[in-house]
C-alpha cells in the first residue's frame, strides 16, 4: 500500500467521521463516530510514520478535497442513515448501525450477535432476488403492453404491432440486462475494493482494528469489556476477522456479492417473460380479437404481479392487485390514447 494514500484516505475517514457525529449529535452513535475518527487518525499516524520512516518529507496538514466537503454537507443536511452507500465507499465504517430500524429513534441500535448476520443476509438476498424478478416481469409487461396498445391505437395493422411487439421485448430485456450488468459489476468491484483494504489493514494493524470492531459492538449495545473480548478474540483468527469486519464494518457478506452475469440473466429473462405476455395473442389472432385478447392477458398477469407484491408489503392480495391493474390500465390507456391520436393525425 502507499502509505501517503493511505495516509489519505484515513484523514478522509476522520474527517467524515466527525460529520457523522456531528448529524447524530447526542445518541451513542454520535460517541462511536467520534471514536471511530480518533482511531482512523491514530491509523493515519502511522502511516505518516511510515512514509517519513521511507525518506520521504511528512504530508501537509490534511485538507478535504471537493468530493469529502460535498459528502460531509450532505451527511449534515440528510443524516449518515441516507448516505450509507455513499459513505461506504469512501471508507466510512460503522454504517452497519443502522441495519436495523431498532433505535433509530432513540441512538441505541440492537445488538446482533456475531454469527447471526449470515442468516440475515442470506435471508434478505433471496427474498430481494425474488422481489427482484417479480419487478422484471411487471417491468417488461407494462412497458410492452403500453408500446403495443400505442401502436395498435394508430393502426389496425397486426403484423406492425407485431413487429413493434418483438423489437420492444428484445430492447427493453437487452437494455435490463446490460444495465443490470454494469451496476452489479460495479458494486461488486467497489466491494472487492473495500474488502481489500480491510485485509490489508488487518495484516498491518490488527490491534487498531480489534478496536474498531469493539467500538462497534459496543455501539450496538455490546458490555465495551465483553466488546473488546470478543474483538480480540475475532481477530486473532485473520480469516474469520476479515469476514466479520466485512460485515460489522462495511455492511458486506463476502460470499454474497452478486454475480453480474447471473444479474444480467435473470434481468433478461424476467423482463422478455413479461413483455411476451401482451405479444402472445398477436402471434395466434389478428385485428380486435387479438388486442382484447392482449389487453385481457396483461389485465390478469398485472392483477397476480400484484397479488404476487403484498407477500413483501404486507396488504391485502385484492388491494394490491388492484392498484397494479389499476396502474397498468391507466398507462395503457394513455398509450393508446396517443397513438390514436398521433395514428388520426398522420392519416
Amino acid at each position: 500500500m502507499n502509505p501517503l494514500s493511505s495516509w489519505q484516505e484515513e484523514q478522509r475517514s476522520a474527517f467524515l467521521y466527525r460529520a457523522c457525529a456531528a448529524a447524530e449529535a447526542g445518541t451513542v452513535r454520535a460517541e462511536l463516530f467520534v471514536r471511530l475518527a480518533g482511531e482512523a487518525e491514530a491509523q493515519a499516524a502511522i502511516w505518516r510514520a511510515q512514509l517519513t520512516a521511507r525518506g520521504h518529507p511528512p504530508p501537509p496538514p490534511f485538507a478535504p478535497d471537493p468530493r469529502t466537503r460535498l459528502v460531509a454537507r450532505l451527511v449534515g443536511w440528510l443524516g449518515p442513515r441516507r448516505l450509507r452507500p455513499v459513505l461506504a465507499a469512501m471508507k466510512v465504517r460503522g454504517m452497519a448501525v443502522y441495519a436495523t430500524s431498532h433505535g433509530a429513534d432513540t441512538g441505541h441500535p440492537a445488538p446482533s450477535a456475531p454469527g447471526t448476520v449470515e442468516f440475515h443476509h442470506r435471508g434478505l438476498g433471496s427474498g430481494g432476488n425474488l422481489r427482484a424478478a417479480v419487478f422484471g416481469v411487471n417491468d417488461g409487461l407494462v412497458s410492452n403492453a403500453s408500446l403495443i396498445l400505442g401502436v395498435a391505437g394508430a393502426s389496425a395493422d397486426t403484423h406492425l404491432v407485431l413487429v413493434s411487439g418483438v423489437a420492444g421485448l428484445a430492447a427493453g430485456a437487452f437494455a435490463m440486462a446490460a444495465g443490470e450488468y454494469v451496476s452489479v459489476r460495479s458494486q461488486r468491484e467497489l466491494f472487492e475494493y473495500q474488502i481489500g483494504l480491510e485485509r490489508d489493514e488487518l495484516t498491518q494493524y490488527p490491534e487498531a482494528e480489534a478496536q474498531e470492531l469493539a467500538l462497534i459492538y459496543a455501539a450496538k449495545g455490546l458490555p465495551q469489556k465483553e466488546a473488546n473480548r470478543l474483538a480480540k478474540k475475532i481477530v486473532a483468527d485473520p480469516e474469520h476477522a476479515l469476514d466479520t469486519l466485512a460485515r460489522e464494518e462495511l455492511g458486506l457478506n463476502p460470499a454474497e456479492l452478486g454475480s453480474p452475469v447471473g444479474a444480467a440473466t435473470a434481468s433478461f429473462v424476467s423482463f422478455a417473460a413479461g413483455a411476451a405476455l401482451p405479444l402472445a395473442p398477436f402471434v395466434f389472432a389478428t385485428g380486435t380479437r387479438a388486442l382484447v385478447s392482449g389487453v385481457a392477458v396483461t389485465a390478469v398477469a398485472l392483477f397476480a404481479i400484484g397479488a404476487t407484491l403484498s407477500l413483501f408489503t404486507g396488504r391485502s392480495a385484492w388491494y394490491s392487485g388492484g392498484r397494479m391493474l389499476a396502474l397498468g390500465a391507466l398507462a395503457g390507456a394513455i398509450t393508446f390514447g396517443i397513438g390514436r391520436l398521433f395514428g388520426v393525425a398522420l392519416g
